[in-house]
């Protein structure tokens, strides 16, 4: 994935509350080295003291070299991620980070429309301040303003709309999306009903993150009919994958250290490099580019369309 597996042990130095449940954490080496340089669109693999490994939008100044800025929600019903931030970080508090890594770039265009769905603001607020006035415009939702993020840094440009629920009701996304030229570069990201919604409504270019459980359908890592089988080229291992279990599931039963973190197939930790056999692809990280040359997958929700596929693990 680019980084080093030991990744990089940053101290936290600031923690700010920037919204309700959300929780604004400022990074930096205690030993006063640069910090990696990042892009808009950027975020950082986190490890957690209990070994739980999460992903977090860069939202601070890419010109700053010495501190990285993340928001994490406090989020109900979760996997328990963002509470163990909340109630166990705090100034001084060390913490391992890879990266930072970039599936989302600002891509050049003549203008841009975002569209943000409450902590999904996070990548998209490096973008906005990254560009002129009059090229873009950007539809924050939130449940109110008062859980709305950076509100104060986003009200200081121009061209930013904020839609609380509570008072405006949901965005209203063909509303935003009528009247633009197939030339706009549309940016979402936030829960999977906005994402859905966009994608219905929007045939020009569109780039998407998704914060949040994946849309109802296919359960993620629902394993299609029948099992497989999955070599491990590196060791020789040939395992079976029963129609019960993940690729994930069977591969760490010998790997119990094999890179993973959403386990839904959107954050890209558990790509794996296919050497041979077709993968079936069921996540949201890979282009339709990258799943036709079959030569990686995420191996949480992957399966096989072939008898066996193999892996460089």
């Amino acid at each position: 994935m680019g980084a080093e597996p030991s990744g990089t042990l940053l101290r936290v130095c600031t923690t700010l509350r920037e919204a309700d449940g959300v929780l604004g954490l400022v990074l930096d080496d205690p030993s006063g080295t640069e910090l990696a340089p990042w892009e808009p669109g950027a975020h950082l693999e986190v490890e957690l003291a209990s070994g739980a490994v999460r992903h977090y939008s860069l939202c601070g100044d890419p010109a700053d070299r010495h501190t990285y800025r993340i928001g994490v929600l406090r989020q109900q019903g979760g996997r328990g991620g963002s509470a163990e931030i909340h109630t166990t970080v705090f100034p001084g508090t060390r913490l391992r980070v890879r990266g930072p890594f970039n599936r989302f770039p600002l891509v050049p265009a003549e203008r841009y429309l975002f569209l943000a769905g409450g902590i999904g603001i996070t990548p998209l607020l490096p973008m906005v301040r990254s560009l002129p006035a009059g090229a873009f415009s950007l539809l924050y939702g939130g449940r109110s303003l008062a859980a709305m993020a950076y509100r104060d840094e986003l009200a200081a440009l121009p061209g930013v709309t904020f839609v609380p629920q509570d008072t405006d009701g949901p965005l209203d996304v063909a509303a935003a999306l009528a009247g633009e030229p197939e030339t706009t570069a549309v940016y979402c990201c936030g829960p999977p009903g906005l994402l859905r919604a966009v994608e219905e409504r929007w045939s020009g270019v569109l780039h998407t993150e998704r914060f949040g459980t994946p849309p109802a359908g296919r359960a993620p890592g629902a394993p299609t009919d029948g099992g497989f089988e999955v070599e491990l080229r590196r060791s020789g291992r040939v395992l079976p994958v029963p129609p019960g279990k993940s690729l994930l599931e069977v591969v760490r039963t010998v790997l119990p250290g094999v890179a993973s973190s959403c386990e839904e197939g959107w954050c890209g930790t558990c790509e794996a490099k296919v050497v041979a056999g077709v993968p079936e692809h069921h996540d949201s990280v890979l282009s339709e580019a990258e799943r036709a040359a079959g030569t990686s997958m995420m191996i949480c929700v992957g399966r096989s369309r072939t008898s066996r596929i193999a892996l460089d693990l």
